[in-house]
């Protein structure tokens, strides 16, 4: 991912502002997606991705290239925006304990299968409106593995670089996102599939 922008590495560690410009057009589209789907706020993913590139800049020096460049800003950018969730969520629960479901289990209760939706029926306005919200109301620990891993299509590995957590607590995570998303949603969708199946 990063091979053909290797190049300016040793240009960036030396403080060259063109290739720092070059960096900041090829790494922002995605970096503010990230921002934005953690945050679900405009303004506030343009603040992440302006604080991302001011601390990239300020430790470009101390960067020893152990990982990709894009994995490190990718970093970068999910800290400043777990930071922003922690304020907002001072009584997190732990991510290490069970997702409690209201029949006492641990699986989702609904179980209508609406993964295989035709894409382009997901993906209306009024069905992203529901999975936004639906991710917004997921803790900033589970947030972060599913809109890196399923949304921004990391490898696990690339995620537990980002997120500085072992490979098993990204999937972990994952599985209680998906679990909780899928429990916040399949009302919806279920709903969905028989306005669908009714016309």
């Amino acid at each position: 991912m990063d091979r053909e922008r290797e190049f300016s590495l040793e240009a960036l560690r030396s403080g060259n502002r063109e290739a720092f410009a070059e960096m900041v057009d090829a790494y922002s589209p995605q970096l503010y997606r990230l921002a934005l789907r953690m945050l679900g706020n405009p303004q506030e993913a343009e603040d992440v991705l302006q604080e991302t590139f001011i601390n990239a800049f300020r430790h470009l020096i101390d960067f020893e290239g152990r990982s990709q460049l894009s994995t490190w800003l990718y970093r970068i950018a999910a800290n400043q925006a777990l930071m922003r969730l922690r304020k907002s969520e001072p009584d997190l629960v732990s991510v290490d304990e069970p997702v409690q479901m209201d029949d006492g289990g641990s699986m989702p209760r609904q179980l209508k299968d609406w993964c295989c939706l035709p894409e382009a029926d997901f993906m209306t306005s009024e069905a992203q409106a529901q999975l936004d919200n639906a991710i917004g109301e997921l803790s900033s620990a589970l947030r972060a593995a599913f809109v890196l891993r399923d949304l921004q299509g990391l490898s696990t590995r690339e995620t537990s670089e980002i997120l500085e957590i072992s490979e098993s607590a990204v999937k972990t995570r994952l599985l209680r996102a998906r679990l909780e998303l899928r429990e916040k949603l399949s009302g919806y969708f279920a709903g969905y599939v028989e306005a669908i199946e009714h016309d």
